[in-house]
């Protein structure tokens, strides 16, 4: 099983705007009684974008010009919280493939990029510069070079900082430890193999 290399994400971006959007906010906790992932996308964001009846609250994922945006721009410590994997899961069953934010939680930043959703952090100013862009033009596309560390959007461009570790796991293709293990398994089992020990 061989990984992408996530070198960049091409899409159009949406802001959430706010510091410290924890794991609750992104996936509400009664929403994690599933045995697979699947399905988790509707229900993210959900005490905020719906009410109690299910019509929906006025909130960036709700208006139509954002439909279908790949790439979610928010604020500091973004993902804190709880360390569930259902936040990640549902921002990636939702369909975005990237964040941009000034900070990230480091177990949600973690969890992220075991998914190969880049975590590309930047500053506050620069992610105002973005959002601005997009909300005047909903259909620009913004581009996160996970490579160059840097995110470009029209004819502008910004710095992006990615971890050093993520960034080498994304751009080879050695983001999922599990797909990595599982990529070994032949050479495990051939020494397995050698080992008398190991014998039926």
């Amino acid at each position: 099983m061989s990984l992408a290399k996530i070198t960049s994400i091409t899409g159009r971006a949406v802001n959430v705007p706010g510091n410290d959007i924890d794991t609750d906010r992104i996936i509400p906790a009664r929403f994690m009684k599933c045995v697979t992932f699947d399905g988790l996308g509707e229900f993210l964001f959900y005490d905020v974008r719906k009410n109690t009846d299910g019509s929906d609250k006025t909130h960036p994922l709700n208006d139509p010009r954002f439909k279908g945006a790949t790439i979610l721009l928010s604020g500091l410590n973004f993902g804190c919280g709880s360390s569930r994997e259902h936040a990640p899961q549902a921002i990636q069953k939702y369909g975005f493939k990237a964040v941009i934010a000034e900070g990230f939680a480091e177990i949600f930043f973690g969890n992220c990029t075991t998914l190969g959703i880049p975590c590309a952090v930047a500053s506050r100013a620069d992610i105002a510069k973005i959002a601005a862009a997009v909300e005047a033009n909903p259909q620009l596309e913004v581009t996160i070079d996970v490579a160059k560390q840097e995110i470009r959007f029209g004819r502008d461009s910004v710095k992006a900082v990615i971890r050093d570790s993520a960034r080498d796991a994304l751009v080879n293709g050695r983001w999922d430890a599990i797909g990595e293990l599982l990529d070994g398994l032949p050479s495990a089992k051939s020494a397995a193999a050698k080992l008398p020990y190991m014998a039926a």
